[in-house]
């Protein structure tokens, strides 16, 4: 067995023994684990760029040594601090933001199936509004613990997180459309002491594991309920059950590919 399927396996084997209870205890558990982890590197990158006002102020003077004369490329927008944009010049018009992103938003939050099996399985309705409003306010967090630690890094590293030219890119992260992906890794590598690097390394671990298993475990009763169910109408509960953890697998080579995220060479062109 290859380190790139490892991972999912072991994902796939803790739905199929374990089931939504595993699925739900473990991501609660790693939540816990995520906001530790973030929360320690917004500290640290804040700390490093002298607070949000140096960010405000040094975000702008983030420019690659290397860019086209007579271009944008690489130069931060000057709206970067806007939530709403010009709704006719910018690159997120808030009239799109507003109305486009909506249907997509309550399509996922409220529809799609891994997220709402947690609802389902709540132990009565005001569990379930419960954990929906945490969600909602867990949900604020991003902009501090992600965007804002992204934005820092092209402050500290210019040349890297904002390379403006192709080839410099390519050679930089294998993307000659830019680096940005690189930028909250980068800030692991560089700025968290060797203990914690660990620890946001069982964070990003902890992120995929939560993807890979609920997607597993939806996916499974999707068949089980949808489909299953609808051919064999009289099946029974324990029928159900064994269909359904037998099925766990089916998925696996849906977020396969996402276990490379996890492997070490995917790391040293960061370092």
């Amino acid at each position: 067995m290859t380190e790139q399927t490892q991972f999912p396996t072991v994902c796939c084997f803790s739905v199929i023994l374990g089931g939504l209870a595993a699925v739900i205890y473990t991501d609660a558990l790693q939540t816990l684990i995520m906001l530790i982890g973030a929360v320690t590197l917004m500290v640290f990158s804040f700390v490093e760029v002298g607070g949000l006002e140096g960010l405000q102020t040094k975000y702008f003077d983030a420019i690659p040594s290397t860019r086209k004369e007579n271009s944008s490329c690489g130069l931060p927008r000057e709206d970067a601090f806007h939530i709403f944009r010009d709704p006719v010049n910018s690159d997120l018009p808030w009239p799109g933001v507003l109305v486009g992103m909506t249907i997509p938003s309550l399509w996922y939050w409220c529809t799609d199936q891994v997220i709402v099996q947690r609802s389902l399985a709540a132990k009565n309705l005001s569990h379930a509004k419960g954990g929906s409003l945490m969600t909602s306010y867990l949900k604020i967090l991003p902009l501090f613990m992600m965007v804002m630690p992204g934005m820092i890094s092209r402050i500290l590293f210019p040349d890297l997180v904002a390379c403006a030219d192709a080839e410099i890119c390519r050679k930089i992260c294998g993307n000659p459309s830019g680096c940005s992906d690189i930028a909250y890794p980068k800030l692991v590598i560089e700025l968290l002491p060797v203990g914690l690097r660990g620890l946001m390394m069982s964070v990003m671990i902890a992120a995929l594991m939560s993807s890979l298993t609920s997607i597993f475990n939806s996916a499974s009763t999707i068949f089980t309920m949808d489909l299953w169910k609808h051919f064999r109408p009289r099946c029974s509960e324990w029928e159900l059950m064994i269909v359904g953890r037998g099925l766990g697998w089916r998925p696996y080579g849906y977020k396969r590919s996402q276990s490379e995220y996890c492997k070490p060479s995917n790391w040293k062109r960061m370092a």
